[in-house]
């Protein structure tokens, strides 16, 4: 068995801008309103992007940014709860753009922690021996979900996506992505749900808001006792971005005062599981983490679904 580490990300976004003024145009709402909630200035939204289309644009990028072509990657994992196709499934669509033959590819939906699902699973996967070379994705249009009359909903989401490259290490060198802490709380599933033939999402929002700032940290300590640091050791946060009360909130008790803390929400608003790569791959982009940080992937929601993992950064 040997560990698995990310070699690098990319990302997509779609050209078109929705802004807080924007929204008040269409729905009950106002710049200040919207702000003081869930933090958000701006999201991007999907026009003639497909979900496939933007899935593949960020995988792209994590391919060229790591060096590896299509033909290295025997595995492609997505994570979206917002295929519309059920048959290809949004992997094997993607892997034909791509032009990878023969891989292994499927889909996961455990909604807002997606990716971090998706890593883990990628990552067992190469420690099993069943892969070598991974594309891990999270990839969401969920304008497609959203409601355009409710300010509770159609404020917060938005369209995007993220992808890592995820390779096999040589055998004895630390792995590069730590053990997943994973699990869900499925008597509380309702409190957010993407329902319905024409799917339209609703959530409880202060249940969600009552259930991430109060049982997140925890978790997310956890998860960094299984990669074997305290919090304070950490580089960087990238909690999903649900919202940046819920984000700074759950940053402010998990003790990891060097961190650099992902708030990608205030110009991206909520993509679910596209959340967590998004992030991730602007802020390496940026500078603002260097190769070998440990940075701390958390998502959460749907479901109540969690799951996150130390990384080190590519």
């Amino acid at each position: 068995m040997t560990g698995s580490r990310i070699t690098a990300l990319g990302h997509y976004q779609p050209a078109k801008v929705l802004t807080n003024e924007d929204l008040a145009r269409l729905v009950d709402t106002d710049d200040e309103w919207i702000r003081s909630r869930v933090g958000i200035r701006q999201r991007h939204i999907a026009e003639a992007e497909t979900l496939v289309d933007m899935a593949t644009e960020a995988a792209q990028k994590a391919l060229a940014a790591s060096g590896r072509t299509a033909a290295e990657i025997d595995l492609v994992v997505v994570a979206t709860c917002t295929a519309v196709e059920r048959s290809p499934n949004t992997a094997c669509a993607v892997a034909a753009r791509l032009g990878i033959t023969a891989p292994a590819a499927y889909d996961i939906n455990t909604v807002c922690s997606g990716f971090s699902y998706a890593l883990a699973t990628a990552d067992h996967a190469i420690r099993a021996g069943a892969a070598s070379r991974a594309l891990v994705i999270g990839a969401e249009r969920m304008s497609d979900t959203l409601d355009w009359t409710d300010r509770s909903t159609c404020v917060i989401f938005a369209d995007g996506a993220g992808a890592a490259v995820v390779e096999a290490q040589e055998a004895g060198a630390e792995p590069g992505i730590g053990p997943v802490l994973w699990g869900s709380e499925p008597d509380k599933s309702d409190a957010v749900t993407i329902t319905g033939w024409q799917p339209v999402i609703s959530q409880q929002g202060q249940t969600v808001f009552r259930w991430a700032t109060t049982k997140i940290a925890p978790l997310a300590r956890e998860a960094c006792a299984k990669a074997g640091l305290e919090p304070a050791q950490l580089k960087g946060f990238v909690a999903h971005q649900a919202n940046l009360r819920i984000i700074e909130a759950i940053a402010a008790k998990l003790g990891a005062p060097d961190a650099v803390i992902a708030r990608d929400v205030v110009e991206s608003g909520n993509t679910s599981a596209a959340s967590i790569p998004l992030a991730l791959s602007k802020l390496v982009e940026r500078g603002e983490l260097t190769t070998g940080d440990p940075v701390l992937l958390f998502g959460f929601g749907g479901g109540l679904a969690y799951a996150g993992q130390v990384i080190r950064c590519p």
